[in-house]
């Protein structure tokens, strides 16, 4: 089967997340890319868990997050290692880092400089603040809790009456590559229509504060600060995680109709017309007390019966799976969203698959993740048409790496 973005060529100078999880979204679709890492590696390397013979454990983090790419390791210190770069990026499609904002500058390879080496390339950056930011924005750290607490994300997660809680998962990161992915994709397109390149600027922030669709509208519009609360939704109520007899499950009454249905499965016809719950406006103002209610009754079953008598009514409903729980679910399997893969090293092992469900070109992990430097001499032989003694040459003075 044909791969969406087969032909396009990508130089990856990523490192652990925002910007292996764009790369990753880009090669799942076909792209070829080039993870140019440093004679260390990609700090992702060296997170856990690990897997793998004795003395060569490899972290599956890595490999969950760089399935589908060649490794390629560069000295970028050295002159020899900068020159290789320039070579990749003149017969390349795309560039993309996730450095602190003066990094590439500092080595060389500003927006000018890469334009003049590619007219037509397409540059993806990803910082916490953005490129084009203030001065005193530039310089600051980025980690994705700091993106979570600058952007507000944080001030509306966490137990209602709690501390701010970081997510479960580094969506700052997260966010922040997908969106790039989305816009590498569009700028390909662009291209494609007038063959212009172009820059991308993204900014992790950014990413977080976009995704707040609630929370800023609630500020905007309703002119108040919106504050955690839990499981809950601020304008749907009750939208949150309840008690049962043996553990928690949600409930998602998303309107009125649903309500209705759900009062009567409960056995409490008596709240859909009661006048401080009949309608959703009235529900979320005085969420407390008929939280306080419907806890009451829900704790007489279990999450099991009541997911049985919910859907019966076509309820909205969830337990609340922990990750052994969804890893082994009929849903998650049937659409291959966890992946066998056969990774060297350390044998065959499950990663998550590709959401990237297009009938005719779907995202898929095809290949495992590279070792360290593994397809060094194989760019430089067929794409950069170097010779064997030239390629001993550069191993020899440390510019280059094969594994």
């Amino acid at each position: 089967m044909a791969r969406a973005l087969e032909g396009i060529r990508i130089v990856d100078l990523t490192h652990v997340l925002a910007g292996p999880v764009a790369t990753m979204i880009l090669a799942d679709l076909g792209a070829e890319v080039i993870h140019i890492e440093p004679p260390h590696g990609d700090d992702a390397r060296e997170f856990g868990p690990f897997a793998g013979e004795p003395g060569k454990n490899r972290s599956a983090y890595f490999v969950s997050l760089n399935r589908n790419k060649k490794s390629m390791v560069l000295d970028l210190k050295q002159e020899k290692g900068k020159q290789l770069l320039r070579e990749l990026i003149a017969i390349s499609d795309v560039i993309i880092e996730n450095y602190r904002p003066t990094t590439m500058s500092d080595l060389g390879f500003t927006w000018e400089e890469i334009q003049r080496i590619n007219p037509a390339i397409i540059y993806a950056s990803i910082s916490g603040f953005g490129h084009d930011t203030p001065p005193e924005y530039s310089s600051l750290p980025a980690y994705d809790i700091i993106a979570q607490a600058y952007s507000g994300f944080m001030s509306i997660t966490g137990p209602e009456d709690g501390a701010p809680c970081r997510a479960g998962a580094s969506v700052g990161d997260i966010f922040a590559g997908h969106q790039a992915a989305v816009g590498i994709m569009a700028a390909l397109i662009h291209r494609e229509k007038t063959g212009q390149g172009q820059y991308y600027d993204g900014s992790m922030v950014d990413g977080l504060f976009s995704v707040m669709e609630n929370a800023v509208v609630q500020h905007t519009v309703g002119h108040r600060i919106p504050k955690p609360l839990g499981s809950a939704h601020p304008s749907i109520a009750p939208f949150q995680s309840i008690p049962t007899r043996d553990g928690w499950m949600v409930i998602a009454i998303g309107n009125d109709s649903i309500w209705k249905r759900f009062c009567a499965v409960i056995g409490r016809e008596d709240l859909s017309e009661h006048p401080e719950f009949k309608t959703n406006s009235l529900r979320s103002r005085n969420r407390k007390a008929l939280i306080e209610i419907v806890e009451k009754v829900m704790v007489e079953k279990t999450s099991r019966d009541w997911s049985r008598i919910l859907e019966r009514e076509s309820i909205p409903h969830s337990p609340i799976n922990n990750i052994k729980q969804i890893c082994e679910d009929p849903c998650i399997e049937h659409r291959d969203m966890l992946a066998d893969i056969d990774q060297p090293q350390m044998g065959r092992i499950k990663i998550a698959g590709s959401p990237l469900h297009l009938s005719e070109t779907p995202g898929e992990v095809y290949a495992p993740a590279p070792l360290l430097g593994e397809h060094t001499e194989e760019i430089l032989k067929n794409l950069l048409q170097y010779a064997d003694e030239d390629i001993a040459r550069l191993k020899k003075n440390g510019v280059i790496n094969s594994g």
